[in-house]
This record gives structure tokens, sequence and C-alpha cells, in this order.
């Protein structure tokens, strides 16, 4: 009854940050609150969600629309950030 509100599982806590971190480097999908997607690699960010993206692609309703080398998208923008499952360009 202690009521600490720890949310331990098995002695390890990720936190969103630690998530962040770990995809530094990785391929990522960024949604906007305008439902653009940008896809590219994560290059870094901050604590207001500012991203900076490399090899960055530009998706709306689905299809590309522009290519980029490098691109910023302001935090306030950014519904959410996903890692991508498979690579960015597929080698056939």
């Amino acid at each position: 009854m202690s009521g600490s509100g720890d949310n331990k599982v098995s002695g390890t806590t990720k936190t969103p940050a630690d998530f962040l971190k770990s995809i530094r480097g990785r391929p990522v999908v960024v949604k906007l609150n305008s439902g653009v997607d940008y896809r590219g690699i994560l290059a870094c960010l901050d604590g207001y969600m500012n991203i900076a993206m490399e090899q960055t692609e530009e998706y709306v309703n689905g299809q590309l629309k522009n290519k980029y080398g490098d691109a910023f998208i302001r935090g306030n923008n950014v519904l959410y950030i996903s890692t991508v499952n498979t690579p960015l360009a597929d080698g056939a």
C-alpha cells in the first residue's frame, strides 16, 4: 500500500525517450497532423520533437510526392513517429 506507482516489469522500464534514442539512425515514418507522411532516416530530434531526417520522401494520400536529401520537421506538426520494419530501398 505504498502507492509509489512503479510501472516496472521484470526490473526494466523503457520510456518514450529510450525508444527515441534507440531509433536514431534507423528508417522511420513521421506522420504529421495534416495527414502527410515523411519517410527517411532519423538523424536527430530534440525535446520539442523537432526532427531532422535524411533521405526523406514525402507521401500524400499514400503516393510519393517529393524526395528531399535532408528535411527538418517542426515538432508541433508531428502526430507520431514509427519505425519501419522493411528497408526503404528494396534490393530486387
